[in-house]
């Protein structure tokens, strides 16, 4: 059991200004796991002094190919942690240990690498007419992270924003804060300038409510809930800052009525169960012809039937349990909605035999499902496919955009072309076409209430940079 008292602050390990404390239990098991202190508005203030010291001072004065370096030795230094990353969120989240390897510690080695090579290609300045266009750095950055891709979301922000000379206080998850202290002790290894990057660890409304409305925060990034970014962006107005917000998703994958189903269909299938449905931008919605919606759900069901449940840190597991009680009884709770609303469950419904410990809920496929009912609307955060049927392209079309979200979605055609010209009328972030895979330098965010503003690649840096004309 990782047990921590401190909080990393101006470059250095710090007592928390309070007293409270969090155990942190495992997915799996239940057991405990760690212990992490909870923050303050006090340790909040005093993070926001020291990013607002090194912003002011050495940091704020770098080259972009210094910030490179440092992003460079910061990614080595989590590729060296890479094992320890993947059963540290293996036993939070619950994701696999292959998963857990492939993507949670993956991917932000990836992304603080791509960064790195970002500020050293990118076109800080340019004439415009007789004026000089110069990109400077937003400012003092609060991020505030979620639980199911944490270390993940966490480069995905502190990466950008040190790219562009910002600095950070960042608030992870106390779903999911134990991989952060990897992430603190990489930091101190490359020895990162004091003050650049601080991290105070605590609950929503005590520490992230204290970053959204600190006065001498220039920028707020928050990933998760619609509820909470709309509470974020509210706080945030008091001051006129900026907020850039990643929220909700329920994405429609449409299956094209000349889709190769035995392609199609295991591959939505495992985009929606990807780390058990806790996903934002999964395919939890999959629209089919109406008259291959037998032949859909027998391929879904075996697909599902061949996905082992089991111990996320088994490397055969390939469906781990839900990252807690409260999420397990939310995901219980939809499915009991979507039975009571008349749509019928095909596979799954409850809980897999044999696991008298852990958050595990059944991998689920409802059918007869209309577009106005609830597990077709509401974003359910867990292994569960919502199918609905389609009589006509613009049909299948309008059904993916009727919700309120319009985050990600897939569409598969034997004809690339009919599909991408399906994608371009999705309204969502970013559409996948034939499978297309996941690119960490391509734009990340959403329509309507999936959110404002894009991660990853040259929009993610340019969100946190500042623009200034220069007329000469």
């Amino acid at each position: 059991m990782k047990v921590y008292t401190q909080f990393y602050i101006d470059g250095a390990m710090v007592d928390s200004a309070g007293t409270d404390s969090l155990e942190i239990a495992s997915a799996s098991t239940e057991e405990p796991i760690g212990r992490i202190p909870l923050g303050t508005a006090a340790d909040v203030h005093r993070a926001v002094l020291a990013a607002r010291r090194a912003l002011d001072g050495p940091w704020g004065h770098t080259l972009p190919t210094e910030r490179a370096a440092w992003l460079e030795r910061l990614s080595q230094a989590l590729k060296a942690r890479l094992p320890q990353v993947a059963e540290t969120i293996a036993q939070e989240v619950g994701s696999p240990i292959t998963m857990a390897t492939n993507i949670q510690a993956a991917l932000p080695v990836a992304i603080t690498a791509a960064y790195a090579e970002l500020a050293q290609t990118y076109t800080w300045e340019h004439e415009v007419g007789h004026s000089l266009v110069v990109r400077e750095p937003y400012g003092v950055v609060g991020a505030i992270t979620p639980w199911n891709y944490p270390l993940h979301q966490i480069m995905a922000k502190v990466a950008a924003a040190l790219a562009a000379g910002c600095t950070v206080v960042l608030k992870p998850s106390e779903v999911a804060p134990l991989n952060a202290y990897l992430l603190v002790e990489a930091c101190l290894e490359i020895g990162l300038p004091p003050g650049v990057l601080n991290i105070v660890h605590g609950t929503g409304p005590a520490v992230g409510e204290a970053i959204a409305s600190h006065p001498d925060i220039d920028l707020v990034s928050f990933t998760g809930s619609v509820r909470a970014g709309r509470r974020v962006a509210a706080l945030a107005a008091d001051t006129i800052k900026k907020v850039t917000l990643e929220l909700g998703g329920k994405s429609a994958f449409i299956v094209l009525d000349d889709a190769p189903l035995e392609k199609a269909i295991p591959a939505g299938v495992k985009n929606a169960m990807l780390n058990s449905g806790q996903t934002c931008s999964a395919w939890t919605r999959m629209l089919v012809p109406r008259a291959r919606r037998d032949d859909v759900v027998a391929i879904a069901s075996a697909t599902l039937a061949s996905l082992t449940i089991g111990d996320p840190l088994d490397p055969a597991t390939r469906l781990g349990p839900l990252i807690s009680a409260p999420q397990r009884q939310r995901v219980e709770g939809f499915i009991a909605k979507g039975r009571e609303e008349g749509a019928r469950v095909a596979i799954g419904g409850g809980r897999p035999a044999g696991f008298a410990k852990g958050h595990y809920v059944e991998p689920t496929i409802f059918v007869d499902v209309t577009s106005r009912m609830t597990v077709a609307q509401e974003e359910i955060f867990g292994p569960v496919i919502a199918v609905l049927t389609y009589d006509s392209e613009d049909e299948a079309v309008a059904i993916a955009n009727d919700t309120v979200y319009g985050l990600a979605g897939g569409v598969w055609s034997a004809d690339p072309a009919r599909a991408l010209s399906v994608a371009r009328r999705v309204r969502a972030g970013q559409v996948d076409v034939n499978g297309g895979r996941f690119n960490p330098r391509a734009p990340f965010g959403g329509y309507k209430r999936s959110g404002v503003g894009r991660e990853f690649g040259v929009f993610g840096l340019e969100e946190y940079l500042q623009v200034k004309a220069i007329a000469r």
